[in-house]
């Protein structure tokens, strides 16, 4: 069973204390229970862990990889794994933030990453989740990095959505009960007018999951909508 755990987590660029500044400590609960999240993940005893987000295009990255938080006003590179010359700064925002979510645990883990394009259709998602899941070679957690709706209130980026609580509230118990198809039902046009950026790394896990085969439990630590978006922190785990 090399997919041995799952982990969600939400990726703004305000995780980041330094980035957030002053206002750092208004995301403190979002912060410990992502670090929460992550440290069930290697409870799990992994022996590698992949992490899953969306960017522009679906793509592989290598463990040399990194991020960069410049364009968020902090002058940092945010490393997968491993740094040398074959390796760029080629990470989407989510698995940047995913990457320097693992990095707080002081975990030396090997890792890798994969991004799934925002506009990929529920299909394809469930289909880069099988490949994932046929993937893997040896015990595996995977770290799924995705915001909810961010139409909460009317000061949200997205401004006011009434459709856009119920939205979340699904995600939400979709992800506690462990719902595969749940989440494989989650509307590719809603999301986006939504702005839900989560709604296709959540659908690759649950191909993934579907594909992996077996009981699984979901718990979910953190659902709040600061600043209007909805943030949602949970574990998958074997039964």
């Amino acid at each position: 069973m090399p997919l041995v755990a799952a982990a969600v987590c939400p990726h703004p660029p305000l995780l980041v204390p330094e980035v957030a500044g002053a206002a750092a400590p208004e995301l403190d609960d979002l912060r410990a229970a992502a670090d929460a999240a992550v440290a069930r993940l290697l409870a799990a005893e992994p022996e590698a862990l992949l992490l899953l987000g969306a960017g522009p295009e679906t793509a592989r990255f290598n463990a040399a990889d990194h991020g960069s938080l410049r364009p968020f006003g902090l002058r940092r590179d945010v490393r997968l794994w491993k740094v040398n010359c074959a390796g760029g700064d080629v990470l989407p925002l989510s698995l940047t933030i995913g990457a320097w979510l693992v990095n707080r645990s002081g975990t030396e883990l090997p890792r890798l990453a994969r991004a799934v394009a925002t506009d990929a259709s529920p299909a394809q998602c469930a289909a880069l989740g099988a490949e994932v899941a046929a993937d893997l070679d040896r015990r595996t957690a995977l770290l799924v990095l995705g915001d909810g709706s961010a139409c909460r209130g009317v000061t949200a980026p997205g401004y006011d959505d009434p459709r856009a609580s119920a939205y979340d509230e699904g995600v939400a118990a979709a992800l506690a009960g462990a719902d595969v198809e749940a989440l494989l039902g989650l509307d590719p046009v809603l999301s986006a007018e939504l702005r839900a950026a989560g709604r296709a790394p959540w659908q690759v896990l649950a191909g993934a999951v579907r594909a992996a085969g077996g009981d699984w439990r979901g718990d979910v630590g953190y659902h709040r909508a600061p600043y209007g978006v909805a943030y949602l922190v949970a574990n998958w785990e074997r039964v």
